[in-house]
């Protein structure tokens, strides 16, 4: 279901003035990307770009056409892993996050017993 203009307007409101929201966009846009969710994660680093910097200033800041990186974010974007990641950190950037990757091992699942 496509989002409303009026809910867009709000995420970018909050994104604007909430330092914690814009952690979490980015934090769920790469979440959503190591989960198999490209799409999810596009649009959430798409929310995030327009409510920081905007496209323009983005295409400053990672030497990429601004069309070209629209076309990324869309829906049906394919960025590369380096475009990808100019663009993310481009975003951590602008808008003062240091990005901490962490691994954790899960543990293992218990299988159920045969009968």
């Amino acid at each position: 279901m496509p989002l409303t203009r009026d809910f867009r307007a709000t995420v970018q409101a909050r994104a604007r003035r909430d330092p914690r929201f814009r952690e979490g966009l980015l934090a769920g846009a790469l979440a959503a990307h190591l989960d198999g969710e490209a799409a999810a994660g596009r649009a959430l680093l798409r929310d995030l770009v327009n409510a920081t910097l905007g496209f323009e200033a983005l295409a400053r800041a990672t030497g990429r056409p601004a069309k070209s990186l629209h076309r990324m974010l869309s829906p049906a974007g394919n960025p590369t892993s380096e475009s990808f990641f100019e663009i993310v950190r481009a975003l951590a950037r602008a808008t003062r996050m240091k990005l901490d990757v962490r691994a954790r091992t899960r543990p293992a699942r218990r299988r159920p017993r045969a009968a």
